[in-house]
C-alpha cells in the first residue's frame, strides 16, 4: 500500500497521506515519497494548484515513533529534521502553486506544522492541532516555531508550544491558525473546490503573491516595496494579465493559463 496516494485532475493535483492504521504518522519511506511527489506537481505545468489531506481520521500524527524507538531503523534526529521533514516545509514554501492543507482530523506534531506552513488551510469540524512535542521532552519542528507565532501571536504560540494543549477546529479558526472549518463529510468537497478555483486562477500571479509572502516574513518595508514593484512588472507582462483586463472589458469570464 502506497504512503502517499496521488493524482491529478483538472489541473489539480491530490496528495493523500496514507498511513491510516498509525493516524498517517510519518517515516523515512513516507517522507521522501511526499518530496518526491511535490517535486513532480512542481514541474508539472498541467499542475496549478495542490491539495493534501489524510486518508481515515487523521490528517498527520507526526512522527511515526515506532520507527524512532527501534534501534535498527531510527534515522536519527539529524536525519529526520535534515532529510525528511525540512525538505516537505521548503518544498511547501517554495512551490509557486497555491498549496491547500484539508484537515480532517488530528494533526500533531510535524503533521500539525506540515499544515500551518500550507498557503490556504482548511479543517473538518473533528479536526485538532497540537504541538505535542513537549508531551516526550522536544521542541518544535518542522517550522512550528516560524510559522505559528506569525499566525496567533507570540503569547498563544508561546503557551501552545509549551503546554502542548489541543486546539479545537472552531478555536484554530479563530485563533487564525485556519482560514475556514467545514463539517466532517463536506470537507474534501469544499476544499476540492476552492482548490480547483484556485487551479483556474491566474496561478503566475498567484505564485508570485507566494513568494511576496514569503520574503515579507524577513524584509523590511523598503525591500518588500521594492520587491512588489519588481513583481508587479512581471505579473503585468503576463498573459494572463492581458486575458484579466480584456474579459473584463469584454465582460466575460476570464480563461487564465497560468503563464
Amino acid at each position: 500500500m502506497e504512503s502517499i496516494q496521488h493524482e491529478v485532475n483538472q489541473g489539480l493535483g491530490v496528495i493523500r497521506l496514507n498511513r491510516p492504521e498509525v493516524f498517517n504518522s510519518f517515516n523515512r519511506e513516507m517522507a521522501l515519497s511526499m518530496q518526491k511527489v511535490l517535486d513532480a506537481f512542481a514541474s508539472d505545468e498541467s499542475v496549478r494548484a495542490i491539495l493534501i489531506t489524510g486518508n481515515g481520521k487523521a490528517f498527520c500524527a507526526g512522527q511515526d515513533l515506532k520507527e524512532v524507538t527501534d534501534p535498527e531503523s531510527n534515522p536519527g534526529f539529524k536525519a529526520i529534521l535534515d532529510e525528511h521533514y525540512n525538505p516537505i516545509i521548503r518544498r511547501i514554501r517554495n512551490i509557486e502553486k497555491p498549496i491547500v492543507a484539508a484537515v480532517n482530523g488530528v494533526a500533531a506534531g510535524a503533521g500539525a506544522n506540515i499544515a500551518l506552513a500550507c498557503d490556504i488551510v482548511l479543517a473538518s469540524e473533528q479536526a485538532s492541532f497540537i504541538q505535542a512535542f513537549s508531551k516526550i521532552g522536544l521542541v518544535p519542528d518542522s517550522a512550528g516555531t516560524f510559522f505559528l507565532p506569525r499566525l496567533i501571536g507570540f503569547q498563544k504560540a508561546s503557551a501552545l508550544c509549551m503546554l502542548g494543549d489541543k486546539v479545537g477546529a472552531e478555536e484554530a479558526e479563530r485563533l487564525g491558525m485556519v482560514y475556514q472549518v467545514f463539517k466532517a463529510e463536506s470537507l474534501e468537497e469544499e476544499a476540492v473546490r476552492m482548490a480547483l478555483k484556485l487551479a483556474q486562477m491566474p496561478t503566475l500571479a498567484l505564485g508570485l503573491t507566494k513568494r511576496l509572502l514569503n520574503e515579507s516574513l524577513s524584509n523590511d518595508l523598503e525591500a518588500q516595496l521594492k520587491l512588489e514593484s519588481k513583481l508587479q512588472i512581471q505579473a503585468g507582462s503576463s498573459n494572463d494579465y492581458k486575458e484579466g483586463v480584456t474579459a473584463f472589458v469584454e465582460k466575460r469570464k476570464p480563461e487564465f493559463k497560468g503563464n
